[in-house]
């Protein structure tokens, strides 16, 4: 998996379509959010397979046969872990509100979040864990 050269081209457009999107579970929660996040900016939809459930519980039931103990395993199955206060505009991070474990996408000294409104902010600094979403690495001639 590797970010798309326009890739914060893509984010962006993916930000604006989803902005205002209530809040739903199966259709758009934190983990299907952020997911679309990285399908934009890479082409990996990191939660194939797992969209269509009704409650947490079935959302659960549908990690927990794919493997997974919860939406943050199965991120830290696909991405590299990283220093929360490292994470990079474009990375995932998890936050963890009075609700439990919440993913968002990192951008600057912020993360985007879903909220009952839409698409929120909250600090970098309430990161609990952060994931990189790969660059291409250029080399350089010897």
């Amino acid at each position: 998996m590797i970010r798309h050269p326009d890739w914060q081209k893509r984010l962006i457009a993916y930000l604006a379509q989803v902005r205002s999107l209530p809040f739903k579970t199966g259709k758009h929660d934190c983990t299907l959010f952020s997911a679309g996040c990285v399908a934009a900016m890479t082409g990996v939809d990191m939660a194939r397979g797992l969209r269509g459930y009704r409650t947490p519980r079935e959302g659960a039931k549908m990690l927990a046969a794919k493997g997974y103990a919860d939406h943050v395993a199965l991120i830290a199955d696909q991405l590299e872990e990283c220093p929360p206060l490292m994470a990079q505009a474009g990375d995932v991070a998890v936050i963890e509100p009075v609700s439990g474990l919440s993913v968002g996408i990192v951008q600057g000294a912020h993360i985007y979040v879903l909220s009952p409104a839409g698409v929120g902010l909250v600090p970098l600094t309430d990161a609990k864990r952060a994931f990189r979403v790969p660059h291409r690495h250029v080399g350089r001639a010897a």
